[in-house]
């Protein structure tokens, strides 16, 4: 039978166990909001799936690290923020469509209803579209936001590939997107009532666990972009063509031994054309930028959007000092003439300011320059 390793001695693992069914979902019962608002059901639950967890962690964890990156290259701080609000939700939908154009036979035809194409809570999106959306998301808000397309894309690599790792422990969760039967020590636990179970298979057959074959291969990838970043300076969309060639490499490999239903174009299933197409495009990046762009990126910034720091600093108009007593907000008058002598004799010292003092009139006048 395949999965059966006992020969293998009793401390070495030989298998990797599923998660249970039940942890795919989390249910948290709101039925104490029917005493409140009687139209809630009294046993009304809120159904969160796990795998929905994983990508919210990942585009969490891909956010910070984006966002300090980016920072750290002179953007405005929380400037990541406003380019997620249009690259998260449309890298959603990229995802989405890509899956069912994809997968159209389980959308449409005789039998099937083609609004199930848009239940995407039901499961079913693609990290490739993912990319395509996302990026169109990027090119938008990188136009309003004035930061360098590429620049974005380079301090996004890192996050990116990242958050495919832990994104992938969603499949885990799902008990899906497994590979081919193995019998390795590493061996993936399916249960045989599973849907997507081949047929004819004997039960306790073990499965190749491509999930976590990507997860170890992102976590490298990962490395590899640090590193060279680190010793080369990429820039100018280099680190991103980069992601494109190792990621495309993986993917390849992941595919081609996975058996979840797919279309097959040419002998080979579409993601692994899309893999394929990601690796040139990588390559194709890395040649015309280097090109167009063998110097030192200047900015983050395209000529003339600079931000500048100083913007939204705010000058006060008076200023103070230590012997500042709160009541002096009117500049003082000049003293009147003296009546005699001895006031005349006095009248010079009452004019001197005091040294490291000035007199409000000035600092009104001088300040606001510069804003």
């Amino acid at each position: 039978m395949i999965g059966s390793l006992t020969s293998f001695p009793l401390f070495v693992p030989t298998s990797i166990p599923s998660p249970p069914a039940a942890w795919a979902d989390i249910y948290i019962p709101l039925g104490w909001i029917h005493g409140i608002i009687p139209a809630v059901a009294a046993n009304y639950r809120l159904d969160i799936k796990t795998y929905a967890l994983c990508l919210l962690a990942g585009i969490v964890v891909a956010v910070i690290l984006t966002s300090r990156r980016l920072t750290a290259r002179g953007a405005e701080p929380g400037v990541v923020l406003d380019i997620a609000l249009w690259c998260v939700p449309l890298g959603i939908i990229g995802a989405r469509v890509y899956h069912v154009l994809t997968h159209y036979n389980d959308y449409f035809g005789p039998g099937k209803d083609p609004l199930t194409a848009l239940y995407i809570w039901q499961g079913g999106i693609a990290v490739f579209g993912s990319i395509i959306g996302g990026a169109v998301g990027v090119f938008i808000a990188c136009r309003i936001s004035g930061i360098r397309f590429w620049s974005f894309a380079d301090a996004l690599a890192p996050g990116l590939i990242l958050a495919q790792a832990i994104g992938r422990f969603g499949n885990y969760f799902n008990h899906e997107l497994y590979g081919q039967p193995t019998t390795l020590p590493w061996g993936l636990q399916i249960e045989a009532s599973n849907p997507a179970y081949p047929i004819g298979l004997p039960a306790h057959t073990l499965f190749h666990p491509t999930f976590l074959y990507e997860i170890i291969w992102d976590l490298l990838v990962l490395t590899a972009l640090l590193l060279i970043e680190r010793q080369f300076r990429f820039r100018w969309g280099k680190l991103m063509g980069l992601y494109f060639i190792f990621y495309g490499i993986g993917r390849v490999w992941f595919e081609s031994i996975r058996i979840d239903p797919s279309v097959v174009y040419f002998g080979l299933r579409t993601n692994v054309w899309g893999a394929i197409v990601a690796i040139v495009v990588g390559i194709a990046i890395l040649v015309v930028q280097s090109r167009r762009h063998p110097g030192v990126e200047p900015s983050v910034y395209r000529p003339g959007k600079e931000w500048d720091p100083n913007a939204s600093k705010v000058d006060l108009p008076e200023t103070y000092s230590d012997t500042d007593d709160g009541n002096d907000a009117v500049a003082p008058t000049a003293p009147e003439p003296a009546k005699d002598e001895a006031a005349k004799d006095a009248a010079p010292a009452t004019k001197a300011a005091p040294a490291g003092k000035k007199a409000k009139s000035e600092v009104a006048a001088t300040s606001g320059k510069g804003v």
